[in-house]
């Protein structure tokens, strides 16, 4: 789509994908001011001190750009809209995805109202996904970087929020947005990727969560029931986990790592299997629910389409059966390994993004559910 020359501000955080998404948006003539968000407060002065080396190399991608660079506090707002609602998954046994609140609630909803208040029409991120269609009928696409799209975490967008949206990394590869922001003169051309949740930065995630939750042990089971250890609390445990769950060899089992298969809230045990690939892992369909569609309203009809239940998972062939405006039934052509509740499931038309849902619960055929078959 192209970009109407007009006022907008970007979310500069201090990382080399904003910064070039300034960039691009200066050199098309567009009247561009900057704006950095700080999301998050806390005690520690290691995430303070990150947070002030961010606002620096932001403030250095303004000054070469030439362009007022504005700051923002929206921690009220996160902890109220985000964290609070992430707290609430945690301790229903649930893992919730920050990212993906951050954007519907943050980025391009509290950032829109205050961009608006500074006199701007639009805003950009340093987002890698795409904006088509036309006004009313916006469409989110996947980026030209396949290894780096972000429309999985984009995808509770609506209508107002895309068309207000600019997305100027979508036809561009990484290497090509260090290879610019180095041409640039920016300092965080080589900037590593930022790896951590949205609200906990690259810190100890099992630590940072024992602040506001407490930590309520209980057995670690197998499938039968055989007591194996004890873990910390089941809201420090994912489906599908590995790490962290201290089980080491036991000489009457095989050597196979163990993985978390399943959370027993009424009893506060850990279920645990054996293998990377045990069946129990593995689920044909699930039920998804907070179902949004990016056009408005959900399909009429049964809908083929692609998906995916982790963010960089290959697309999976699927049926998407929708139940009300909301709700929605997915049955895999393949089965889907470590399907976690609290989890987003997000549905694509091959480049188009349509939308998605929170997983609710697995669901399995041979138990009764029913086979409604993939074309």
């Amino acid at each position: 789509m192209a970009v109407s020359r007009d006022s907008i501000v970007v979310g500069l955080s201090g990382g080399v994908d904003s910064a070039v998404a300034a960039l691009l948006l200066v050199e098309q003539g567009h009247d561009v001011q900057g704006l950095f968000m700080k999301n998050w407060e806390d005690d520690d002065s290691d995430t303070e001190c990150s947070a002030e080396a961010d606002f620096a190399d932001a403030r250095q991608v303004a000054d070469t750009l030439g362009i007022p660079l504005h700051r923002v506090n929206f921690a009220r707002e996160y902890r109220q809209q985000v964290f609070e609602a992430c707290l609430a998954e945690f301790r229903a046994g649930r893992t919730p995805n920050p990212d993906i609140l951050c954007n519907r609630h943050i980025k391009f909803r509290a950032f829109l109202d205050h961009a608006r208040r500074l006199g701007a029409t639009r805003i950009a991120t340093g987002h890698y996904a795409g904006v088509g269609g036309r006004p009313g009928a916006r469409t989110l696409l996947r980026a030209a970087d396949g290894n780096k799209d972000q429309t999985y975490f984009l995808h509770a967008l609506d209508q107002a929020q895309l068309e207000a949206a600019v997305f100027p990394l979508a036809g561009l590869r990484k290497a090509e947005v260090r290879r610019r922001a180095d041409a640039a003169g920016f300092a965080n051309f080589d900037k590593p990727d930022s790896t951590g949740i949205c609200f906990i930065g690259e810190r100890d995630f099992a630590e940072f969560l024992g602040r506001y939750l407490p930590r309520e042990p209980g057995p670690i089971v197998d499938i039968d029931g055989s007591v194996l250890g004890e873990h910390r609390g089941l809201a420090f445990y994912t489906v599908g986990q590995r790490r962290g769950l201290d089980l080491g060899g036991r000489a009457e089992r095989s050597g196979a790592p163990w993985y978390v298969f399943d959370k027993d809230l009424t009893g506060n045990r850990l279920i645990v299997v054996q293998g990377h690939d045990h069946p129990a892992l593995l689920a044909g369909a699930l039920e998804a629910s907070d179902v949004h569609w990016i056009s408005g309203a959900p399909p009429r009809a049964p809908l083929d389409a692609l998906a995916r239940v982790r963010h960089r998972q290959p697309l999976q062939p699927c049926r998407v059966v929708p139940r009300g405006r909301d709700r929605a039934r997915v049955i895999f052509r393949h089965a889907q390994r470590a399907l976690a509740p609290g989890q987003s499931v997000v549905f694509y038309d091959d480049s188009r993004c349509l939308g998605g849902g929170v997983i609710e619960r697995r669901l399995d055929p041979a138990a009764g559910e029913p086979d409604l078959g993939v074309a």
